[in-house]
């Protein structure tokens, strides 16, 4: 059975959409706008479609009002639509009920297109006091999120970079030698520290995410969300739905030749909304003569 054409996936899902959950200057916007290869801000439509104005939105911050069900849209990208769990870092009751009740309903929403289709979960990394909040304890231990997947972004990790250079430099190691440890041993020291053992510790009654990544330099222009695209499609497990996302993202012209290939199917017109946007189809030719396909 082949696989459904670009317009058969927008008929039946619509776009790609996500959660994205986080405190606070936890970098959630930078992502996003990485992610769709944008540095403008989205546009924000309520759940009847009607773009809201952005000084009726800025008045209802400032008052500490805020609608989950609004759908953030960058230009660059529409075919992703996030939805915000602004205020949800307080880890008060109301703001963990709001998210939960915000997950069930859209999970039972008729429509495919209307569902959560995953859920990134935003972990600052850059703050001195690094322990695990409140609004964390809460979501891992009694969000149930259903069959929507959870991957746990842990952001700003250049800022542990940092700490590892200090530490280095301190002990008698030379500067050069000490940035070319500190993202490695950082990496390392992280893998087997308290928020990694507290993620995935059932022990105490833990909802586990799928997986975690680490982005660090994501203010940088050449900043590489490639991987958190990559692990997304990853845990994507039914294939609709994962060709849905490989062909939305616009960033990663690999995991569109692999999808295709893996796919046992290749039809360069299904994934021309991946590939168009990031290089001259043409140019793919060479690597597709390796393989031993044609574009034909």
């Amino acid at each position: 059975m082949s696989n459904p054409s670009d317009s058969e996936l927008g008929q039946k899902f619509g776009r790609f959409r996500i959660l994205i959950i986080g405190r606070a200057n936890a970098g959630k916007t930078t992502i996003l706008q990485r992610v769709c290869r944008t540095r403008e801000n989205p546009d924000i439509y309520d759940g009847a479609g009607e773009k809201i104005d952005p000084t009726i939105l800025m008045a209802s911050r400032e008052r500490g009002l805020h609608n989950i069900e609004n759908e953030m849209v960058f230009r660059a990208n529409p075919r992703f639509i996030f939805h915000d769990s602004r205020g949800f870092e307080a880890g008060g009751r109301s703001e963990f009920d709001n998210v939960q009740a915000f997950i069930a309903s859209r999970s039972k929403r008729r429509d495919l297109k209307d569902r959560i289709h995953v859920i990134w979960y935003c972990i600052p990394m850059d703050e001195d006091n690094r322990s695990s909040t409140e609004a964390e304890v809460k979501f891992f231990s009694q969000c149930d999120t259903g069959s929507i997947p959870v991957i746990v972004l842990f952001t700003k990790f250049d800022a542990l970079y940092d700490d590892e250079f200090a530490e280095l430099t301190s002990k008698g190691v030379s500067r050069k030698d000490a940035e070319a440890q500190a993202a490695q041993n950082a990496r390392k020291s992280f893998d087997n520290g308290p928020q990694v053992k507290f993620l995935y510790d059932r022990e105490r009654g833990r909802r586990p995410p799928k997986c975690h990544i680490c982005l660090p330099d994501m203010d940088k222009d050449d900043a590489d969300c490639g991987p958190l695209i990559e692990r997304t499609a990853e845990i994507l497990d039914d294939d609709v739905l994962k060709q849905l996302f490989v062909s939305t993202q616009q960033i990663h012209l690999e995991l569109c030749i692999r999808y295709a290939v893996e796919s046992d199917e290749w039809e360069l017109k299904r994934h021309s909304m991946c590939i168009g946007h990031l290089c001259d189809v043409s140019t793919l030719q060479p690597h597709l003569d390796i393989l031993g396909m044609s574009n034909s």
